[in-house]
């Protein structure tokens, strides 16, 4: 079945102009529909349509087809059902990160793409909603025999209706043309939220927000909303980071809200880390809203003050939305179509996975500028540090989506005092990263090396920026 799924994406092309052949005659076929009845009708194509699609694509019964629009490649075969572009976990080979041995669905989605339309990077790429749990096992053939024969595309959140609010400090900053610092701090793994405090103010002063990490790696920790909110009752600007990892969109919302009302004013938005990468492999993954749809849920909260149902919300949150990007991991040039569906979707910032490899992120840069994005969001480049090349070298290999050039690694094996040998590759880095048009700052990483990025803040100079 595999083997027919590949060949359904080389020959996209070909599959699209039949597509597009039946669906312009589809509709001949409605009176008899109307004769048979919904329920008949159903009855009679849901299960044609389940063998041929499923023999074809693999097909999951949605009940929602995007197959069109995705390259013949369905993207629900994702593990984290994807609907809008690649996670950031891709790892260097295109494989998928929760399984290694599958080549990423949307580096078929890519391949597939291109042969429908060579040209397809050019253009403004659809936001696809997330998926409607009660179509599940309907039949997408009916809809089509109807007259809907293109995907339901997600319209962009429309204009604001809810009042503005006071910018939060990391919005202000971002907003006034400087140079902004984050630095991203993992809750703790205790009830007692001394340790968080105590390594949190390490960085009061140094830094414009502090990223409360939401069970990076797939591991458990404090709750970010709780982290987050612990942070902002001590005059600490946090970026609450929400992952679709563990949530469905009823409790992302609720928490969206309690953030807000406990005085968190930024959020970042992610599709979050595979459960089989952290401590709780045996957990129940739920990705019920990829990035793109939490980001058109927030700022529908924010601008409509509605939640995803449409109901209104009292008292809208207040809060500066942003996203991830990863320019460093395959499929390279469809990042930036990922990119631009986050911002379409309401992201006015952008933090990037660690940044090693200077000429990835140029290309990127360049690309980013061409679209105008930075004119829409902050670019905001990951950076950080190791305390030596074995530690790096073991993320490079371990943490999907971390990218680290072998003469990074080499340089910094080679030196008499690695740990010293690696902060002087992050300043390079920073200083490098500060030429670039169009980057907005920096965000610090770096597991358990806290007083290293704060030499690292100090001696790069970006807080005279």
């Amino acid at each position: 079945m595999y083997a027919v799924r590949l060949w359904s994406v080389r020959h996209a092309r070909s599959l699209k102009k039949l597509y597009d052949f039946f669906s312009r005659l589809a509709p001949w076929c409605a009176p008899l529909g109307r004769l048979l009845g919904a329920d008949r009708l159903a009855a009679l194509l849901r299960p044609l349509e389940r063998q041929a699609k499923g023999l074809m694509f693999d097909c999951r019964m949605c009940g929602q087809c995007v197959l069109s629009a995705t390259g013949m490649a369905c993207p629900m075969n994702c593990p984290k059902e994807m609907r809008n572009g690649p996670c950031g976990g891709v790892r260097p080979d295109g494989r998928c990160e929760v399984k290694p041995d599958m080549p990423c669905v949307w580096m078929e989605a890519t391949t597939g793409t291109m042969r429908i339309a060579p040209d397809h990077l050019a253009h403004p790429t659809p936001l696809l909603p997330a998926v409607d749990q009660r179509l599940r096992g309907s039949s997408t053939w009916i809809q089509v025999i109807h007259g809907r024969k293109d995907p339901a595309f997600q319209p962009p959140v429309g204009e604001r209706t809810a009042p503005e609010a006071e910018k939060s400090p990391f919005e202000t900053a971002c907003r006034s043309g400087g140079f902004v610092v984050t630095v991203e701090i993992a809750p703790p793994d205790s009830a007692d939220p001394a340790a968080l405090l105590q390594r949190a103010e390490r960085f009061r002063g140094l830094v414009d927000a502090m990223n409360i990490t939401d069970g990076a790696g797939g591991n458990c920790h404090m709750s970010s909303v709780a982290a987050a909110a612990i942070l902002a009752a001590q005059g600490l600007n946090p970026v609450y980071q929400v992952a679709c990892r563990a949530r469905n969109r009823i409790a992302i919302q609720g928490d969206i809200l309690g953030a807000a009302a406990l005085g968190v004013k930024n959020i970042l938005c992610l599709t979050g880390d595979a459960v089989s990468q952290g401590d709780h492999p045996q957990a129940k993954p739920v990705f019920d809203l990829d990035a793109v749809s939490l980001l058109h849920v927030a700022r529908g909260m924010v601008d409509r003050g509605e939640y995803a149902s449409g109901r209104k919300l009292e008292t809208p949150p207040r809060l500066f939305i942003g996203a991830t990007a990863n320019p460093f991991v395959p499929p390279y040039a469809d990042r930036i179509a990922n990119l631009e569906k986050k911002i379409v979707a309401g992201a006015r910032f952008i933090q990037t996975q660690f940044c090693f490899d200077l000429p990835l992120l140029e290309t990127f840069m360049g690309e980013v500028r061409r679209r105008g994005l930075e004119r829409s969001a902050r670019i905001i480049v990951g950076v950080g540090t190791l305390s030596n090349a074995k530690a790096l070298r073991w993320m490079a290999s371990h943490v999907p989506g971390v990218h680290v050039p072998e003469a990074v690694l080499a340089r910094i094996a080679a030196a008499t005092d690695q740990k010293a040998e690696a902060k002087r590759i992050c300043i390079e880095m920073i200083q490098a990263i500060r030429g670039i048009e169009g980057i907005a700052g920096v965000h610090l990483m770096g597991h358990k090396n806290d007083e290293t990025l704060v030499e690292i803040i100090a001696e790069s100079g970006i807080r005279n920026c």
